[in-house]
């Protein structure tokens, strides 16, 4: 039987790493990162996993590490977060090159400078383009069903890419929410041991020579692989998640949720933990005559390109808040969602805010205010004027 215990949005992970079995844990410390894994050292010590902690130098030798040992066969997980992942981005290009199911935990943070240890999200965003499929948990309890699933997913022979489970800082990392524990019998049963056959692993009693450069004959070839791996993942997690549901009873609705949003004219889009707070803006917005909704994304690779369309083609006004920026552009998803809709035959009109970096809060009342100044805007002129604003900018530094 499960077992539910409070537990902050890093522990849920460590637990969710030792439910899986994994064979190699490497990773450096980091605020807010750092109690995952001590909480896995703690597990090692106390004979509940049996696994090998490499205690490296850097975040760039955690996921080289993690590289090795999956190579040879081992089910890897490390973690890290912010300056430690951009450390790390060149080891994050050549996982997902060498086709390795890895598991790593991100749990987002502002990059510096200035220094900050609070939450953003262009650290995970930074790595969209690299291969990695990219997931963004909202609760603590979808931390550790996520890490568990990701295994799955990224081990599954028409997959075989990397999975980042992204938790954001302090918000999940440290704070403590009841979460139920799955029997290990259970994980178990949906989660068995790697396949080490398909593909070939590294084995030193039958050692082989393996090239790593590519020309250009073949190059384009092993990056349109990669690409059909990514575009198979879509199937594959739905798949994942259905079979999970059988097992823990816990339902997930694949790469986004809709809360609210079948019948509604506006919707908000966002990802991470302050969907939360957006739910509770929309509840409070409904009771005042607004008909909007939220579509919270919870893979941002695999695009959910035919989600993002089905539920957003045909709706009047589509509000992004972006907790990240793209220096001298936008918000990364509203970049996103605007490709996707570009040529919905009534296409809706799309309003960005970036909102929450460093930390900043986003409360449900900034919430119910950036959808009311979109949907004023869209009401006194019939469309949207100004793009993509920053929201609760202090006002001594308003150009």
């Amino acid at each position: 039987m499960s077992r539910v215990a409070v537990l902050t949005g890093n522990h849920a992970v460590a637990y969710a790493v030792k439910l899986s079995r994994v064979d190699v844990i490497a990773a450096y410390p980091i605020t807010p990162q750092t109690t995952i894994v001590e909480k896995l050292n703690e597990f090692i010590e106390h004979g509940e996993l049996e696994a090998e902690i490499v205690h490296v130098e850097s975040e760039h030798s955690a996921l080289a590490a993690c590289v090795g040992a999956a190579a040879a066969g081992a089910r890897t997980f490390t973690a890290t977060s912010s300056q430690g992942l951009l450390y790390m981005h060149e080891m994050v290009w050549w996982a997902v090159g060498t086709r390795l199911p890895i598991v790593m935990a991100v749990v987002t943070r502002a990059i510096a400078p200035p220094w900050n240890i609070w939450s953003d999200h262009n650290d995970i965003l930074d790595q969209r383009d690299s291969g990695w499929i990219i997931s963004m948990a909202e609760t603590n309890q979808e931390a550790l069903d996520m890490t568990i699933q990701a295994f799955r997913i990224a081990e599954d022979e028409r997959v075989l890419l990397p999975v980042m489970v992204g938790l954001e800082s302090f918000i999940m990392s440290h704070t403590a929410t009841p979460v139920e524990i799955p029997d290990q019998e259970m994980v178990d049963a949906f989660l068995p041991p790697r396949n080490i056959e398909k593909p070939f692993i590294l084995d030193p009693n039958n050692p082989i020579s393996h090239g790593s450069i590519c020309g250009p004959g073949c190059y384009m070839e092993f990056r349109y692989l990669m690409h059909n791996a990514m575009r198979s993942a879509r199937k594959v997690i739905y798949e994942v998640e259905r079979e999970y549901e059988k097992i823990f009873g816990r339902h997930y609705s694949g790469l986004v949720e809709n809360y609210r949003l079948n019948d509604a004219k506006i919707a908000v889009v966002t990802l991470g933990s302050i969907a939360g707070d957006a739910k509770e803006a929309i509840d409070n917005l409904r009771s005042e005559g607004y008909s909007v909704g939220v579509l919270r994304i919870r893979y941002i690779r695999p695009l959910p390109y035919d989600e993002l369309r089905e539920n957003l083609c045909t709706k009047d006004l589509v509000v992004v808040v972006d907790r990240n920026v793209s220096m001298g552009s936008c918000g990364v998803i509203l970049t996103e969602v605007k490709s996707v809709l570009y040529d919905c035959p009534k296409k809706p009109e799309i309003k960005g805010y970036i909102a929450g970096l460093g930390g900043r809060d986003i409360t449900y009342s900034d919430f119910e205010n950036m959808v009311k100044k979109a949907y004023s805007e869209v009401e006194e002129f019939g469309k949207i004027i100004v793009p993509h604003e920053w929201f609760g900018l202090k006002n001594e530094v308003r150009c």
